[in-house]
C-alpha cells in the first residue's frame, strides 16, 4: 500500500482524507478552527476509533474512511496465511460497523467492500488487498461525483440572490470533500449566482460554528454565524430564502435522520413558507427502514452537553440527554436533492422510483 499514490482528490479549499505513507490520514475535526492535524491511521480498529471519537464525522465521509479502513487492514495482512487474512478481515467489518450506529452509508460502503471482497476471495491475499484498495479508491471517487452531480441540481433550485440556512456541517468535511448541503452551495456560486449563508452553532458538538463556519471561509464563501435559537427570528424577517441541510440516513418512505435540531428548524420553514431541501447522496437512502422511527438514534456521553474543550458551565451531576439525530418527516421535505435527480415532496412511491 506504501507505493499507491494518493488516489484522494480535493475539489474544494478541504482536506478531509488523505493517503501519507502508506497510512489513511483524517483531518482532526475536533481541533478545528483552532488546528489544522491528522490522526494517522494504519489499521481498521484505529478507523473505527476515529470514526467513534469524531476525529471524522458527516455521513458520507464516515462511509469513505471506513472503505479506506477494510483496504489499510488488507494491506496490513497480505502476507499472512489464507486462514489468518479472512479471519482479521471479518473482524475489520466487525469492528467498523460498530462504530456508529446511525449514519447508513458506514454500511452501504461496508457492503461494497464485502461484495470485491466475495469477488475475489480464492485469490491470493496480496491480490484481494489490491482489489480491495480499488473498491475504496472507487468509493471515494463516486462519492465527490455524487456530490458534484447533486450540487449542480440543487443549484438550480436556488435564487439569485439567496440566503442559505444551513444546520450542522454537511460540506467537504462531511464528506470525500465537496459536500452535499454546501456542494449545492458551490455549485450555485460555481454557476455565477450571488449565495450567502447563515449557519447555526448546532450544539452540543458546534460543528456549525467549528466547521461549516471555518469550511465556508476557506473557499471565501459569505458565511455569517448564529445561535441555534435564532433561525426563527431571521425566518420571521425574511431574511432566509432557503434552508439546505444534509442528511445521516432517509428511510423508504422520505424521513430524515439528520443533526439533532433539524425538526426544530423544518417545522420553522413550513410555519413561514421557506423550501426546506436535504441534499443527499441515494447511498444515504436505506430502502430497508420503512420508516423514521425504525432509525437508531445515537445517544453520546454526557458531557458533550454540560461543556466543551475542557470548560463544564452545567452544575455537577445535572441529568443529560444528548441524542445526536432527530426526525425530520417527509411532509416538511420541499425536496430532496440527489444526484440522480430532484424529488419534491418525496415520499415512498417516489424514493422507489429514484432507486430503480
Amino acid at each position: 500500500m506504501a507505493s499507491q499514490p494518493s488516489f484522494i482528490s480535493h475539489p474544494s479549499n478541504i482536506e478531509t482524507l488523505r493517503w501519507r505513507a502508506g497510512r489513511l490520514e483524517l483531518l482532526d475535526q475536533r481541533l478545528l478552527p483552532a488546528r489544522v492535524e491528522f490522526v494517522a491511521c494504519a489499521t481498521a480498529r484505529e478507523v473505527a476509533d476515529a470514526i467513534r471519537a469524531m476525529v471524522i464525522r458527516g455521513a458520507p465521509a464516515i462511509g469513505c474512511a471506513a472503505a479506506c479502513g477494510i483496504a489499510l487492514e488488507a494491506a496490513r495482512l497480505k502476507d499472512v496465511p489464507q486462514r489468518e487474512f479472512a479471519s482479521g478481515l471479518d473482524q475489520a467489518f466487525a469492528v467498523l460497523a460498530a462504530a456508529r450506529p446511525t449514519a447508513v452509508n458506514l454500511f452501504w460502503a461496508l457492503e461494497r467492500m464485502k461484495a470485491a471482497l466475495n469477488a475475489t476471495k480464492q485469490a491470493r491475499p496480496a491480490d484481494i488487498a489490491a482489489r480491495l484498495l480499488d473498491e475504496a479508491r472507487r468509493i471515494v471517487a463516486d462519492d465527490v461525483a455524487a456530490n458534484r452531480a447533486l450540487g449542480e441540481r440543487g443549484a438550480a433550485l436556488l435564487a439569485d440572490p439567496a440566503r442559505i440556512f444551513t444546520h450542522c456541517n454537511a460540506g467537504a468535511l462531511a464528506t470525500a470533500g465537496y459536500g452535499t448541503a454546501l456542494g449545492v452551495v458551490r455549485s450555485a456560486i460555481a454557476a455565477g449566482k450571488r449565495i450567502s449563508v447563515i449557519v447555526d452553532e448546532t450544539r452540543p458538538f458546534l460543528q456549525g460554528a467549528r466547521l461549516t463556519a471555518w469550511e465556508l471561509q476557506q473557499d471565501g464563501i459569505p458565511v455569517t454565524l448564529v445561535t441555534d435559537g435564532m433561525s426563527g427570528h431571521l425566518m420571521s424577517r425574511g431574511e432566509i430564502d432557503a434552508v439546505i441541510v444534509g442528511a445521516d440516513r432517509v428511510a423508504a418512505n422520505g424521513d430524515v435522520a439528520n443533526k439533532i435540531g433539524t425538526y426544530m428548524i423544518a417545522v420553522l420553514a413550513r410555519r413561514h413558507g421557506i423550501p426546506f431541501y436535504v441534499a443527499a447522496p441515494l447511498s444515504t437512502i436505506d430502502r430497508a427502514l420503512d420508516h423514521g422511527g425504525a432509525i437508531v438514534i445515537e445517544e453520546r456521553d454526557p458531557s458533550e452537553v454540560r461543556g466543551h474543550a475542557g470548560l463544564e458551565w452545567a452544575p455537577p451531576g445535572v441529568s443529560v440527554r444528548n441524542p445526536v439525530f432527530d426526525i425530520t418527516p417527509a411532509e416538511l421535505v420541499t425536496a430532496l436533492i440527489t444526484e440522480k435527480g430532484v424529488v419534491r415532496a418525496p415520499d415512498r412511491g417516489k424514493i422507489a422510483a429514484l432507486l430503480q
